[in-house]
């Protein structure tokens, strides 16, 4: 993928805003985590009810406008994907929830948002099983692909334990708690 003109007919304070998430990329400690926030809530704002195509088209614009963004913002700052980039954690956030609609819909899907919260942070902050290497792609691609790869590891794991609940009765005997 190569840099767009669009993206660089845009100010500084646009392009830097836009990666940072305004104030969010400043939060210290962890501005990382902030950005994992932001897109649960923006997830459960704009995602919630879309079907997987939906969820899929809306994804892929997102991380194409995360890309280009990112990328410019990187050269603007002259640093090599900063912590206050915090606009990959936001995009990559909703690909975490995929295949789970039946799950955030249920009486415990808050218990499904903390564990897409920490399993996503856990595999973004560690980068298991290649995830690092991913960094190594150049300019926004490279900030932005190692958080989507962390988000579906994240689903991966969200779905098979959802698996293993439901096989083992553990899903229903919470319905019935709640």
């Amino acid at each position: 993928m190569k840099q767009h003109l669009w993206v660089k007919a845009l100010p500084d304070h646009v392009v830097i805003s836009i990666a940072t998430l305004g104030p969010i990329g400043n939060i210290k400690p962890a501005p990382g985590t902030w950005g994992t926030v932001a897109g649960i809530i923006w997830f459960s704002i704009a995602y919630w009810n879309l079907n997987l195509l939906g969820t899929l088209v809306f994804s892929a614009v997102s991380i194409y406008l995360a890309i280009q963004i990112c990328w410019e913002a990187e050269n603007r700052l002259k640093m090599r994907d900063p912590g206050k980039i915090v606009l990959d954690e936001f995009v990559a956030i909703p690909l975490c929830f995929i295949g789970t609609p039946q799950l955030l819909h249920s009486d415990f899907a808050w218990v499904v948002v903390l564990m897409v919260f920490l399993f996503f942070r856990l595999f973004d902050i560690w980068k298991p099983l290649g995830i690092k290497k991913l960094q190594n792609y150049p300019g926004g691609i490279g900030v932005v692909v190692d958080d989507l790869a962390a988000a579906l590891l994240t689903a991966a794991v969200l779905y098979l334990l959802a698996f293993f609940a439901v096989s083992a009765g553990y899903i229903g005997y919470i319905e019935t708690l709640q």
